[in-house]
Order: C-alpha cells, then sequence, then structure tokens
C-alpha cells in the first residue's frame, strides 16, 4: 500500500498558476504509475494527467493539455502538478492516486486501476 499527500491547492483567478504536490510513502512507491484526477461537485472523478513510474511517458485529458504538466521527483517520492492557464471550470478536487500495479509502462486512464488515494486538495479558480 502507497500513502499519498495532497498539497498546493488553493484559491487562484482566471488565467492564475498552481502547483500541486503529492508526497508518497510505503514500499516501492517510485515503482508506481502516478495519477492525477479530480472531482467537481456533482460529477465523476475524472481522469487529468499521469506519469510512468520512470517519468518516462506522460498522459493527459484534453481539457488540461498545453496546460497542466505532470512531473515526478523519485528520490523525493514525490509527484507534481503544474497548472497554468488555469479557468473556471478547472475548479474542483483533485486526488493523486497510484497504480495497483508496479511496474506498468503505459499511463491508466481508468479510476478502477489506481489502487490508492490521497485524501485531496481543493482547487477553486474563480472568473
Amino acid at each position: 500500500q502507497v500513502r499519498l499527500v495532497e498539497s498546493g491547492g488553493g484559491l487562484v483567478q482566471t488565467g492564475g498558476s498552481l502547483r500541486l504536490s503529492c508526497a508518497a510513502s510505503g514500499r516501492s512507491a517510485s515503482t508506481y504509475v502516478m495519477g492525477w484526477f479530480r472531482q467537481a461537485p456533482g460529477k465523476e472523478r475524472e481522469f487529468v494527467a499521469g506519469v510512468t513510474y520512470s517519468g518516462g511517458n506522460r498522459y493527459y485529458a484534453d481539457s488540461v493539455k498545453g496546460r497542466f504538466t505532470i512531473s515526478r521527483d523519485n528520490a523525493k517520492n514525490t509527484v507534481y502538478l503544474q497548472m497554468n492557464s488555469l479557468k473556471p471550470e478547472d475548479t474542483a478536487v483533485y486526488y493523486c492516486a497510484a497504480d495497483r500495479k508496479p511496474l506498468r509502462v503505459v499511463v491508466t486512464t481508468q479510476t478502477a486501476d489506481y489502487g490508492s488515494w490521497g485524501q485531496g486538495t481543493q482547487v477553486t479558480v474563480s472568473s
């Protein structure tokens, strides 16, 4: 089991930036695909971005492509989500998640494939 703790959320104006962090702890935390998901009120949780354990492959939802960047520092067991050009529709609780299976070489976008989740961090973008 991987324990995940997110930080970095907050209130920002349209066009602003935030960087989310996800600190991972537990056995072999650096060997898992890591993903960011978000859930807005009344909506289902949706995939935002993911990165393979080596950092070599990244995948983004179309809605954030070109604005968000996911990265990881395995020496620090930390995954980041840099969010630029934020829009009101980006408002949601953002969750960090770790894949159920270690050493996967592709990013999965399905919530069911992720077995460990953080508590979430609120991001609010004002118009």
